[in-house]
């Protein structure tokens, strides 16, 4: 599904579009500094895009729009329609490489629960985490990933997608935006703070997601000096 978006006034949605349309190198150089594999790649984002009405991406829309239309089939029988809607996407100019982002601007964001409710969905749904669980070798694969920190762990299902039942390249990048005066304002202190806890409650691995996820922190007010007037 390809969803166009209002240019956001506040929030995550207004700093995403802002860095992916305004200063994209900005991100890029971030990027490919904590990402080895990236640092001699061209980085081009696919969406959101001004002049794609800023639309984000969801199910088999999301693989088409980075070209990987071919794994449609497989992306049906992993997931129920309805998976994440991506905040961002990215490939290296090479097309080897992918990246999705989910970004986020404050805390409260972070909490999340499944809303499936058939029940051939909820068991899909099920089976894809608990695979993605193992992948990551979490400490307690019992814990339930619907519950409480969902959208964190449907992001990591789908790099698991692409990563290992695709043999992609791809990488995923939690955004986490600072002191957001639009909304909430956040430090990176709290931020680190709450993720540790998640990550915990989670029963994430310490290094399970390294080379493949990263968290970035990135202040509102550097973003700032790169919005034109009319953004």
């Amino acid at each position: 599904m390809r969803v166009p978006q209002p240019k956001a006034k506040r929030g995550s949605q207004k700093w995403i579009q802002a860095i992916i349309n305004f200063c994209p190198e900005f991100i890029n150089a971030i990027i490919k500094e904590k990402l080895k594999p990236l640092s001699g790649q061209e980085i081009c984002w696919t969406s959101p895009l001004k002049q794609d009405e800023l639309a984000e991406y969801r199910d088999t829309a999301f693989l088409k729009n980075i070209h990987l239309q071919e794994l449609s089939a497989e992306l049906k029988q992993f997931w129920p329609q309805n998976g994440p809607q991506w905040d961002a996407l990215g490939k290296t100019s090479d097309n080897k490489a992918i990246i999705l982002v989910e970004a986020k601007a404050n805390v409260p964001e972070l909490v999340c629960f499944c809303g499936a409710k058939d029940k051939d969905s909820i068991a899909t749904i099920s089976a894809s985490l608990a695979e993605t669980q193992r992948w990551l070798k979490c400490r307690n694969p019992s814990i339930d990933w619907k519950c409480g920190f969902y959208q964190y762990a449907n992001r990591l299902a789908h790099l698991y997608f692409l990563r290992e039942k695709a043999q992609k390249e791809a990488y995923l990048v939690f955004l986490y935006f600072v002191e957001d005066s639009t909304y909430l304002s956040t430090s990176e202190e709290a931020w680190n703070s709450a993720l540790e806890l998640q990550k915990k409650l989670m029963g994430l691995a310490t290094g399970s997601l390294k080379g493949k996820v990263i968290d970035l922190f990135v202040n509102t007010n550097e973003i700032k000096s790169f919005l034109t007037t009319d953004h």
